[in-house]
């Protein structure tokens, strides 16, 4: 499967075709994984919700499929029903969510509407190998961690988190600067409907924004004084220069005027021979 195309779906020919040429037999523990022995590829299988999907999902599925040396990595990605059920609401919806997880460069596969907890059946229909996520047990519900029946088979890959990046980091970075984005997008020509912002605070906004542009052009236009300013300061050391170098050319270091009639009646009289009275 080359880089030029995305990830295919679970359910399309190419995803299928793949399942279909694996023998689920063979049985692949980690020491056989880890060897590169092992008879077909290893499908490791991870999965999550991929809101805003950042550089801390993609390092983790950098992890899953660089586990073993011959990785197949399925993932998988929680619907938008599934999803504001059991945790909250999501910036994107799915469909973008399973778009961003297929044009990363380490999938080879994307599950749509995965589920919440992974049963027997689940891996046995998928064929899968082992599962792929960090330590940290996951709550839900009575659940303790939802990983738990993975870890006790055995199939279990941790992988690690990434620190400083999530989604609910970008999310609070967003609602802390909620004003600089509501008057970026209003400059941008969205709506304050589009964004659901009052009258009264789009109006606020727009003055902001009024208030900003005029400071820049003050700011320009003081910018742009001074540099008039500094140009003729130099234009007139530059005329200064000339003046005092014209000058000393005119009237010699002694402050004689040089090629004047004073200089050439000095020097026809040094030239008179002295006379000698008898």
């Amino acid at each position: 499967m080359t880089l030029c195309s995305p990830a295919p779906f679970s359910d399309e020919h190419l995803a299928v075709a793949e399942r279909d040429r694996c023998d689920y037999t063979i049985k692949i523990t980690k020491e056989m994984a880890a060897s590169g022995q092992a008879p077909r590829p290893i499908r490791v299988y991870a999965d999550g919700i991929y809101d805003l999907f950042h550089q801390g999902h993609a390092r983790q599925l950098m992890q899953a499929k660089s586990a073993f040396p011959n990785v197949y990595l399925i993932v998988g990605v929680n619907s938008d029903q599934l999803t504001h059920t059991m945790k909250g609401r999501t910036v994107m919806t799915d469909f973008e969510r399973y778009e961003a997880v297929r044009h990363c460069r380490y999938v080879d596969e994307v599950l749509r509407d995965a589920p919440w907890v992974i049963d027997e059946a689940f891996l046995q229909k998928n064929k899968i190998d082992f599962v792929a996520h960090d330590e940290i047990p996951y709550c839900s519900g009575n659940e303790e961690d939802v990983y738990k029946f993975i870890k006790d088979k055995g199939m279990f890959l941790a992988t690690q988190r990434t620190d400083g990046i999530s989604t609910s980091d970008l999310v609070a970075r967003i609602v802390k600067d909620y004003d600089v984005y509501v008057r970026r997008n209003l400059a941008r020509g969205y709506s304050a409907r589009d964004m659901n912002v009052s009258f009264l605070n789009e109006k606020k906004f727009l003055l902001q924004n009024k208030m900003d542009e005029l400071k820049d052009k003050s700011k320009q236009l003081v910018e742009n004084f001074e540099g008039k300013r500094h140009e003729l300061i130099q234009k007139w050391e530059e005329k200064s220069r000339e003046f005092i170098f014209n000058f000393l050319e005119l009237f010699g270091r002694e402050g004689r005027l040089l090629g004047g009639k004073d200089e050439q009646s000095s020097g026809h009289e040094k030239a008179q021979p002295s006379t000698v009275l008898p």
